[in-house]
């Protein structure tokens, strides 16, 4: 299953503990009752701000995230987010216990429980593929019914969810997949029914990927949860398996069909939230990187290209 790496990491450009500003550094040592000795950046994720370990001078530990409204404005509103559903999460939830968070307007820090753990490795191994796909299954029954008030998933993502419809009435769109080009109002069309299609009762992280994954000897920990929304159970497992195909890890169509949460699930909704989210990648790779997200759109081009070839053999009715 092993493959070489073929898209640059997700990574922000980080900015480190001691860069954040001095009142929001104190903010959150008052916060956590003790003043920082030690503070380690973490690579991976999409985040431009602080993404950082902490220790204390007491000996304890935290994972503190924090942004400013530069080099990114979107990224503090996504922390405000963030801070809403962690807050609420219940204990039966594999994710990291909140510490609480510090709102300073232009600056927004959360502080967690610090895991003990890693992201799985890349390229994907079997037997950590097997773990996180589990965990998948066990997170969608602890979170059905949804435990804590959210958008739906149309609520979240209508704005984003339209790359075909967005494509299709375009011009200069000629250097699109050939099989794409002849397509693009059919796309479009079945892209426009995603809403209806993806009504459900689970709360969904709504961006599971290896960087958003810690494995421990025991568990497997779901972190960074802006983006949660209710969908149906099957939601997160599809919108994951582009972007573990991408890291080395099996077609997204055996893996789909294959486990316990897409069972019984609507054929032509599942092929419906596929083509919205398809649409999606390939229209944002389009687009300029963001602030401070250089890699962004390569990471978003390379899923995109998987997403494609799987939602061609869907509505080309090939396995």
């Amino acid at each position: 299953m092993a493959g070489e790496r073929t898209v640059p990491p997700a990574a922000g450009a980080r900015t480190s503990w001691w860069e954040a500003p001095e009142r929001l550094r104190r903010a959150v040592e008052d916060l956590l009752g003790g003043r920082v000795a030690e503070a380690v950046t973490q690579p991976g994720g999409f985040s431009p701000g602080v993404a950082a370990r902490l220790r204390l001078a007491d000996g304890r530990r935290a994972f503190v995230k924090a942004a400013g409204a530069e080099p990114n404005p979107e990224t503090p509103e996504l922390h405000r987010a963030e801070a809403r559903v962690a807050a609420t999460l219940p204990p039966a939830a594999t994710v990291p216990a909140f510490h609480g968070a510090v709102d300073q307007g232009d600056w927004v820090a959360l502080a967690f429980e610090d895991i003990d753990g890693r992201p799985p490795r890349e390229p994907w191994e079997a037997g950590e593929l097997r773990r996180v796909l589990d965990a998948l299954a066990a997170l969608a029954a602890t979170m059905t019914p949804a435990p804590v008030e959210a958008p739906t998933a149309a609520e979240r993502w209508t704005e984003q969810f339209r790359g075909w419809r967005r494509l299709a009435g375009s011009t200069g769109v000629d250097d699109l997949d050939p099989w794409v080009l002849d397509r693009l109002d059919r796309l479009a069309a079945v892209e426009a029914t995603w809403e209806d299609a993806s009504a459900g009762a689970t709360l969904v992280h709504a961006d599971i990927r290896a960087d958003n994954l810690l494995l421990t000897p025991d568990r497997v920990v779901v972190v960074d949860w802006p983006w949660a929304c209710l969908a149906p159970p099957w939601f997160d497992l599809l919108l994951a398996l582009p972007c573990v195909r991408m890291q080395g890890g099996p077609p997204p169509q055996e893996v789909f069909d294959a486990h316990p949460v897409a069972a019984g699930a609507d054929g032509d909704a599942v092929t419906a939230v596929l083509a919205a989210v398809t649409g999606f990648f390939v229209h944002m790779a389009r687009l300029p990187a963001p602030p401070g997200l250089p890699t962004l759109r390569a990471f978003q081009r390379a899923q995109g290209d998987i997403a494609l070839d799987w939602l061609r053999r869907r509505l080309d009715g090939r396995p």
